[in-house]
């Protein structure tokens, strides 16, 4: 099987000096290589086939066969590194809980520890005869959060 480690620092490289950054690498028992990428602007698929080139010079198939997948992680795709969440700053954004809830609001601070999400909820104020939207921060810690996707706006 191939080593994951080696496959990384290869991907470590790559990715030096330059503003991508490494979001997952997987290899399975029969020797699939999955790497996705990521970047504040987006990824060019010329990077992909740049590094999937530099993987591949530096990888003997006489030795081991496998097989190389190099792409972006997905607009759509739940956030897998700190530094998805801190490029996504001020976006909207949906959290699935460790609970099993949904939110959607805006990605406020983050830190290696958690974020918060700035979200809008009605709230009826006492002796108001209808609730008013408030928006209001909630903290979460890492642990709390099962998932956090980035929330496509077509309007």
């Amino acid at each position: 099987m191939i080593d994951k480690s080696f496959v990384k620092s290869l991907v470590e490289q790559w990715l030096e000096g330059k503003d991508y950054f490494l979001t997952d690498l997987t290899i399975s028992t029969d020797d699939r290589i999955v790497v996705e990428i990521d970047h504040e602007e987006g990824v060019w698929i010329e990077d992909c086939v740049e590094l999937s080139r530099y993987i591949e010079s530096h990888l003997d198939r006489e030795q081991e066969d496998f097989e190389l997948e190099v792409g972006s992680a997905g607009i759509g795709q739940p956030f897998k590194v700190l530094r998805q969440y801190e490029i996504h700053q001020g976006e909207r954004v949906e959290v699935l809980t460790t609970e099993g809830k949904k939110m959607q609001g805006t990605l406020g601070g983050v830190t290696p520890e958690g974020f918060t999400l700035t979200i809008e909820e009605k709230v009826r104020e006492e002796g108001a005869k209808r609730p008013k939207l408030v928006e209001r921060e909630v903290p979460f810690s890492f642990d709390q959060v099962k998932s956090t996707k980035y929330v496509i706006d077509f309007k």
